[in-house]
């Protein structure tokens, strides 16, 4: 049953999120009433969203997509932003399926054996980005793998609850866990690796620097260490004609496209201003 709060409860709870700095204080509270069980629940959730934690790891979870993505405490928290790297993982998916069809679908080398087309998400989290795209382009063979023990556990916990049934979370570095069965038979393969230069991390929001794992956040001194290690290692997964889609930001996309574009690979870069996405999109050339 739903927690009934009168209405100076509700500005009192409103006026102490403000003051800690909530920039969207009514919704947030709208949210911490809808999901605390009795008003204890709610003032230990406050205390904690007061302290700085995500809201998304106070209340367990995050819309993403138009999916209830599970987030726990001290896990990497999704962005609407990363949803252009689902838009255009999916867009990928379709152009494959209007051509001659990729490697990933004709091998059958999902987790469970299926011959849909082959997707691989690193540095997964979450699981968000991944889970998404299946959702949007049902029948995919998912493969995701983090570093992060707790995120791998979390993505799991969310596979297991919005599928799809071909999805195996690894559990380890980039690309170190997948099996070699997929090699060169990943359709699409996405990445939403750490992009905050090392020195940059000091001055990010307390939520973010504080709550998330330093490993989800750090991208090296310029930020794109992790790209060129992704891009390094794509052509070995990707089918003929397969595509590697990484989110990067406006100022190092330039560095993004690069490391891939040194690859082998052929690049062009997707931005949108309304999500303050930007997307690295690079394919493997070959039929």
């Amino acid at each position: 049953m739903p927690l009934d709060l009168d209405a100076a409860a509700l500005a009192a709870l409103v006026a102490r999120l403000r003051a800690a700095g909530c920039v969207f204080a009514e919704d947030e509270a709208a949210l911490l009433v809808a999901e605390a069980r009795d008003a204890a629940e709610l003032d230990a959730m406050t205390a904690r969203r007061v302290a700085g934690e995500p809201l998304e790891q106070v209340v367990g979870w995050a819309e993403f997509r138009g999916l209830r993505i599970g987030v726990e405490p001290g896990v990497f928290v999704p962005r609407a932003r990363t949803g252009l790297l689902v838009r255009e993982a999916v867009r990928a998916l379709r152009s494959c399926a209007d051509g001659a069809g990729g490697a990933g679908r004709a091998s059958g080398a999902g987790g469970g054996g299926g011959a849909g087309p082959v997707v691989v998400d690193l540095c997964c989290g979450t699981g968000a980005v991944g889970l998404a795209v299946a959702a949007e382009h049902p029948g995919v063979a998912l493969w995701a793998a983090d570093l992060d023990p707790a995120a791998v556990a979390c993505a799991r916990r969310n596979a297991a609850t919005l599928g799809p049934a071909d999805a195996t979370v690894l559990l380890g570095d980039l690309d170190a866990p997948l099996p070699a069965e997929l090699e060169g038979r990943v359709d699409v393969l996405v990445a939403n690796a750490p992009y905050v230069p090392t020195a940059e991390i000091a001055h990010m929001p307390t939520e973010a620097r504080d709550h998330e794992p330093r490993v989800a956040l750090d991208g090296g001194a310029d930020g794109v260490d992790l790209h060129r290690r992704v891009a390094a290692s794509a052509p070995r997964w990707l089918a003929p004609g397969g595509h590697l889609l990484i989110e990067t930001s406006v100022r190092q996309a330039g560095d993004t496209a690069a490391a891939c574009e040194g690859q082998g690979l052929t690049v062009r870069v997707v931005h949108d201003d309304d999500l303050d996405g930007t997307v690295v999109i690079a394919t493997r050339r070959g039929a």
